[in-house]
């Protein structure tokens, strides 16, 4: 009985997607061979994990690390574990402990690694923040997080919060203080000595994302996330894997560091000894010259600056012939573009991915040179991964090739988001799946493709921008009765904010002073850059912003006053 019960389930599964067709449509399992994972009950940190895949990779102990786009300065790997070494000791003696929390607000730099695995080995929650934030929202982020402790730079640190809300000890990453504490005489103490029982369920990092609600939110992820996205990447593939070349790959990383994509990064590259090359900030052209200079082979990049490298002339001057991958994600990007890139770099290719920060930056991805050429997709589901498309109505399960919400479960989802109860339960159900909020469907061979957004965050330049902060601002405005935000798709940035106004009758505020209004109150990438005006907001019965509506309406329009 059991082996027909077997052959009668057997029978309705896809060989290609692994799909279960009938007669209950349920989740797609992973697509990939299962990737092994320490007992969840053996305490390991994330630096010692990192650094034992490290052990094992081909890279050499005088291999670099790190190296600065702009200056050429080199860390080998040697300077670089010993510095790891020398400030866990530093930390230490700050009486800096398990559990306790530490804020960082830094633009990337050399020391910024170094602190993280520092942290890591003890146990110490990493909180890295967006250096270019406004005050209001770093205060925000400190009430969240609570930290012991605070590193910033003599640049940042006048953003941290003052009064009631100070963080007691600040160190200032471009400090002597803070050199003196890379620089540690620890010969007498060993690794050993400096290691703490760190369990795969406790909290490694709060990495900020914004909700749709307004308001930041806090994702905490444990050292068992990281170890899992670090493993899977690890695993040897069937096929070569082009977004995780063996060691001695040279990487650029012009992402920041704060951001879940810049931090996984910066893991992956350690455990698979790997070079960084560091952009303290992005510009185009340093971007070209530090691909010809370094001979970078693989670079992670967000759509615009595909679209960049596939439209302008200026890519043509430099030599990028080393190029053999750029990772895309952080927001979908259209095979037309993917086409014009590949016939102006026919030695690179485009391996996209999806994920979110509740998922450690990775859910789905391509791991072949096959698989990159499915330009409309992100790939499949990354190893241990389940997922299902849920019908957002009805809650039923759907099949290949229906669109519908995606649910995702496996061991790299979040813990939750801090102090915020009510919106975990609202994105993760008590079965562990998450909620994406993204409109996907899946074809028969198990490719996930992204349609559009359920929720309503604006993706500029792979930032997340809500509009209800947006709104919220606005609305404060004197001058302003009512105002809704949408996304207004751009070939540059992918969306930029854009706002709907109702002006106060008798007021004249025009397109400029409402851009300006807000720009004083958050972050660059969070302005609005485009504005209209209308009679009244469009509204469902319960009061709900009808965004579609006004998508349509912009687009159909392209007028600036309405």
């Amino acid at each position: 009985m059991a082996e027909e019960s077997a052959a009668n389930l057997r029978r309705w599964i896809d060989p290609q997607s692994g799909y279960y067709h009938a007669p209950h449509p349920r989740p797609f399992p992973p697509p990939r061979p299962p990737v092994p994972l320490p007992p969840p009950s053996q305490p390991v940190s994330l630096t010692q994990f990192t650094l034992s895949l490290l052990q094992s990779s081909a890279a050499k102990p005088t291999t670099s690390v790190l190296i600065d786009a702009a200056s050429g300065r080199h860390v080998s790997y040697q300077t670089f574990l010993s510095q790891i070494h020398s400030l866990t000791l530093s930390l230490q003696s700050l009486a800096l402990s398990k559990d306790h929390m530490a804020f960082i607000l830094s633009p990337t730099s050399f020391h910024v690694p170094v602190l993280y695995f520092s942290l890591l080995a003890l146990g110490v929650v990493v909180c890295p923040a967006n250096p270019i934030g406004s005050e209001s929202e770093i205060a925000h982020q400190v009430r969240l997080t609570r930290p012991a402790i605070a590193f910033a730079t003599s640049a940042t640190a006048d953003k941290l919060p003052k009064g009631d809300d100070k963080i007691r000890t600040v160190i200032l990453l471009d400090s002597p203080e803070f050199l003196s504490m890379l620089d540690r005489d620890g010969s007498s103490v060993t690794r050993s000595d400096t290691s703490v029982e760190v369990n795969q369920t406790d909290p490694a990092a709060i990495l900020f994302s914004s909700g749709t609600t307004g308001r930041v939110k806090g994702v905490i992820l444990t050292y068992r996330n990281f170890i899992a996205l670090m493993a899977g990447l690890h695993a040897p593939q069937r096929k070569p894997d082009p977004t995780a070349p063996d060691g001695q790959g040279v990487l650029l990383v012009t992402l920041p560091l704060f951001h879940v994509y810049g931090f996984f990064v910066v893991v992956r590259a350690v455990a698979t000894g790997e070079t960084l090359v560091l952009m303290e900030r992005f510009e185009f052209e340093t971007m070209l010259r530090a691909v010809e200079r370094h001979k970078i082979s693989y670079m992670p990049a967000s759509p615009p600056l595909i679209v960049a490298l596939a439209k302008s002339e200026l890519a043509q001057k430099y030599d990028l012939s080393s190029l053999r991958l750029l990772g895309c994600g952080g927001a979908p990007l259209s095979k037309e573009v993917v086409d014009r890139f590949c016939e102006r770099f026919p030695s690179a290719e485009i391996g996209q991915g999806y994920g979110l920060t509740e998922t450690g930056g990775r859910a789905a991805r391509m791991i072949d040179l096959e698989e990159c050429s499915r330009r409309a997709s992100v790939g499949r589901l990354a190893e241990n991964m389940e997922a299902k498309i849920v019908d957002p109505e009805t809650g039923e399960a759907l099949p290949p090739g229906k669109t519908g919400e995606l649910w995702l479960q496996g061991p790299t989802i979040m813990k939750g988001y801090v102090g915020d109860d009510k919106a975990t339960a609202e994105i993760l159900d008590e079965d562990g799946w998450l909620k994406t909020g993204d409109l996907c469907y899946f074809d028969d061979e198990g490719f996930l493709y992204i349609v559009d957004r359920l929720k309503e965050l604006i993706k500029y330049k792979a930032y997340q921008v809500p509009p209800a902060e947006l709104e919220h601002i606005l609305q404060s405005d004197p001058d302003i009765v009512d105002a809704a935000v949408i996304p207004y798709p751009v070939e540059d940035a992918g969306q930029i904010p854009m706002a709907y106004v109702v002006r106060k009758p008798g007021s004249n505020i025009t397109e400029a002073q409402v851009m300006d209004f807000v720009a004083k109150q958050v972050a660059p990438y969070k302005r609005i850059r485009r504005v209209a005006f209308i009679n009244s907001i469009p509204k469902s019965p319960s009061g709900k912003i009808l965004r579609r509506e006004l998508v349509t309406h912009a687009l159909s329009t392209g007028s600036s006053k309405l």
